[in-house]
């Protein structure tokens, strides 16, 4: 009899699995796909808000595409309870899927700021296709629009928002911007150059309150004065999904605790992508990676598992990595890490900015910004990841990197990074040209 997989959540996670799944399997499996919502792509919405894209090219897969690949689809709907004892997923409308094995990919959803008027009309989050929509229907040119939050969510869709013509308030509860991304140094350099493109930003101010003003909003601040602003934006955080999974019998902490072939404590649930809690490739600790090369590679190593192989993941990099007004921002691993031995350097009026962490000789974290005009900012964002994910022996040129920072390119050629990277494949074998099969998404 054929296996029976069902697949929960649409997004990058459950695609890829889905892919993978039909690549790796030796004997045609049934597959049933659970999903909220019709699968689409969360990091092409910033080119949808700018219009650089039409709305057909968000999705990943249409109805049609999924049967083709012979996938069964419960589209627009959500999962409400999972019974792992009798191995059935029930949907709000009532259907039940049997499965043998099953993925929980169900994602995030965005957070607004406990303050009231958040739910207001005039407030937007900006983390679904439907929100999307809301946003790009109330900004114009000349809108002002203020957001609340000022980490890597906020800065994906900083460009997109001044490129409609609009003017931009960035408000941020924390001392400085990007407090998840990058250090008090690399953030005044980036605030510096948002002022200078008339991004206006107020750090360390607490929202109190909405309040609607037949239409505008008016921000109420606890200091610093209050704002006016014709759209606001909550970019202050995401939740995991995860409630509906109550009395499921699968251990949850941060996240669905996984092991290193990224199953739960049931057997034959899998999860992967958000709602994940699996290794990081650095520390080795369990960690919840909310970031979309996490989810591609949790998605890929869950599809083989269940067509059967055995493929263990080796664990997730934190990467975060944007580009605001053509200044690239970047962190990679531990770039946090308080007990790390440290170097950086600065060029203030590029402006570039490095920070390189050592655990031993090994570079366990970076910071990196500079303009995108400048290759050898663009090569050394590559170069830097490279030498983090691979955890090489730096040897003498860890002394070199210490003294110059902004000199990476000797260290990675002459510690054989690129050979050491090369064979690194999350399946264990070289790509395969996607077929019939899902694309990567």
């Amino acid at each position: 009899m054929a296996a029976r997989h069902l697949i929960i959540g649409g997004g990058t996670a459950g695609m890829n699995a889905i892919r993978t799944i039909r690549e790796e399997e030796s004997e045609r499996s049934t597959i049933t796909l659970v999903s909220a919502e019709n699968p689409y792509s969360r990091m092409v919405l910033p080119y949808y808000l700018d219009r650089s894209i039409a709305e057909s090219h968000v999705f990943t897969a249409t109805g049609k595409v999924l049967a083709d690949w012979g996938v069964t689809t419960h589209l627009g709907k959500r999962a409400t309870t999972l019974d792992t004892k009798a191995n059935v997923c029930t949907l709000e409308d009532g259907t039940t899927v049997a499965y043998d094995d099953c993925l929980i990919a169900t994602g995030s959803s965005a957070v607004r700021a406990p303050v009231p008027g958040a739910d207001g009309p005039g407030v937007h989050s900006f983390w679904t296709l439907d929100q999307a929509r809301g946003v790009i229907a109330q900004i114009q040119s000349g809108s002002h629009v203020v957001m609340v939050g000022a980490g890597f969510i906020a800065f994906t869709i900083l460009n997109s928002i001044l490129a409609l013509g609009a003017k931009l308030t960035i408000v941020e509860v924390a001392p400085r911007i990007l407090p998840r991304m990058i250090d008090d140094i690399g953030a005044q350099l980036v605030e510096a150059w948002l002022k200078k493109h008339g991004v206006a930003i107020r750090t360390g101010a607490k929202l109190t309150r909405i309040d609607d003003l037949k239409g505008r909003q008016r921000l109420k601040m606890a200091a610093g004065g209050d704002l006016v602003a014709d759209v606001v934006i909550m970019a202050t955080g995401i939740r995991t999904n995860l409630d509906w999974l109550k009395g499921a019998g699968v251990t949850i902490k941060q996240g669905i605790v996984v092991d290193d072939h990224l199953r739960s404590s049931v057997p034959n649930v899998y999860a992967a992508g958000d709602v994940a809690e699996g290794r990081d490739l650095i520390s080795q600790a369990n960690a919840v990676h909310a970031i979309e090369p996490t989810a591609q590679e949790h998605g890929r190593v869950v599809g083989a598992n269940m067509a059967g192989k055995d493929i263990r993941y080796r664990g997730s990099l934190i990467i975060n990595i944007v580009e605001v007004c053509h200044l690239d921002v970047a962190s990679f691993g531990a770039w946090d890490d308080a007990q790390a031995e440290a170097a950086s350097g600065v060029k203030a009026d590029r402006p570039a900015y490095r920070k390189l962490l050592w655990r031993g000789d090994r570079l366990t974290g970076a910071i990196i910004l500079g303009p995108s005009s400048d290759i050898w900012t663009t090569n050394d964002v590559g170069m830097l990841k490279g030498l983090v994910q691979s955890g090489v022996s730096l040897g003498r040129w860890k002394a070199h990197l210490k003294k110059n920072p902004f000199d990476v390119k000797p260290a990675f050629i002459a510690t054989k990074t690129t050979s050491a990277l090369l064979p690194e494949t999350i399946l264990g074998r070289p790509s395969k040209a996607p077929g019939e099969t899902p694309v990567a998404v």
